[in-house]
């Protein structure tokens, strides 16, 4: 996965609460064996019309909001099933943060794992900001992992928590596997120079 260290980026506001993982990816898609391709079931409910057309009503649809890599949405984001297709979905769709008040604790964690930087961030700022989004789609954040703060298009600026190992793997783009194949040099050092 791609490391992800500095990202600024126009938002895409979804005032949603409660959205759970067979709303983010539906059932129907769970048939691919890859990745790739799942952004075309994001969100596809809400999304497509019964005909397969766009809805033009859907937030992720109209243009202003076109190429966004963060998504800013309601509390309880990622509730439901553990489907891990859910965070494929977003990442192929191409968003690289999701901010909202809470996330479900499963995908949270399948987020940090799969290279999709969940951000907890206050109910009255995401507010704030969907207000902002919806006032200026040009509006731009910037989500900074080093530093754990979120800078807002008004220049302000707020902190968020991360655990050290997950924004670690994150900083060097890896999973918990790649993590350890990273040192595979230094564990096999190790393993030299014990005494058997």
């Amino acid at each position: 996965m791609a490391e992800f260290k500095t990202l600024t980026s126009t938002a895409a506001p979804l005032r949603v609460e409660n959205i759970d993982t067979d709303q983010i990816i539906p059932a129907k898609y769970l048939t691919a064996v890859t990745k790739e391709g799942m952004g075309l079931g994001c969100f596809s409910n809400w999304r497509y019309l019964t005909d397969g057309s766009d809805n033009p009503e859907f937030s992720l649809n109209k243009p202003q909001f076109q190429g966004a890599k963060i998504l800013v949405a309601g509390r309880n984001f990622g509730s439901g099933s553990s489907r891990e297709h859910a965070v494929w979905a977003l990442t192929d769709y191409g968003f690289r943060s999701v901010i909202a008040p809470a996330f479900a604790d499963i995908f949270y964690n399948n987020s940090l794992k799969n290279g999709l930087l969940p951000v907890v961030l206050p109910e009255d700022v995401v507010q704030t900001l969907w207000d902002t989004l919806e006032a200026n789609p040009n509006a731009e954040i910037t989500v900074d992992l080093p530093s754990q703060k979120v800078t807002l298009p008004d220049g302000s600026s707020v902190d968020f928590q991360i655990d050290p190992f997950r924004k670690l793997c994150l900083l060097e783009g890896v999973d918990d596997l790649g993590y350890i194949m990273k040192r595979e040099a230094a564990m096999n050092g190790y393993e030299a120079k014990r005494p058997y």
